[in-house]
């Protein structure tokens, strides 16, 4: 395990509250994992604004499957994009709506370029890209 460093941090007493109440909310044994999780959060989003490191994503897709062309659409804009995509689940939610949800690989500012292209795709209802990290660098 590495080294660990202790700091203290001041803060607000009502920020502090707050912050606990959030904390035992989310289910965190302590502060300190808590903040652990905020900086790591904050140094993966820093990559994606500087187009660096390796990132995964998932993109979430509920569309209406009648939609004229729809998946022949979106299955082609997938294969314009082997390089990132990874997999894809397809799930019949009910007559007519499915949720597909593709796992993708690469460059940050490539990734939200293939998922707005995707979610702006005329007949999906709703779309989400959430992108992490693949881990590398994190403790």
């Amino acid at each position: 395990m590495a080294q660990l460093a202790r700091f203290g941090v001041s803060m607000d007493a009502e920020l502090l509250a707050a912050f606990d109440a959030l904390i035992t909310r989310k289910g965190y044994g302590s502060r300190s994992e808590a903040i652990r999780d905020m900086v790591r959060d904050s140094i993966v989003q820093s990559g994606w604004e500087d187009d660096a490191g390796p990132t995964v994503a998932a993109l979430c897709l509920v569309y209406d499957h009648k939609a004229r062309d729809l998946p022949r659409r979106l299955a082609a804009l997938q294969h314009e994009h082997t390089g990132q995509i990874m997999a894809t689940l397809h799930i019949h939610l009910d007559a007519r709506n499915c949720l597909e949800v593709t796992v993708m690989r690469g460059k940050p500012g490539k990734l939200r370029r293939i998922g707005d292209q995707m979610i702006a795709t005329r007949g999906v209802k709703h779309g989400r890209l959430v992108m992490t990290t693949a881990g590398k660098g994190l403790r």
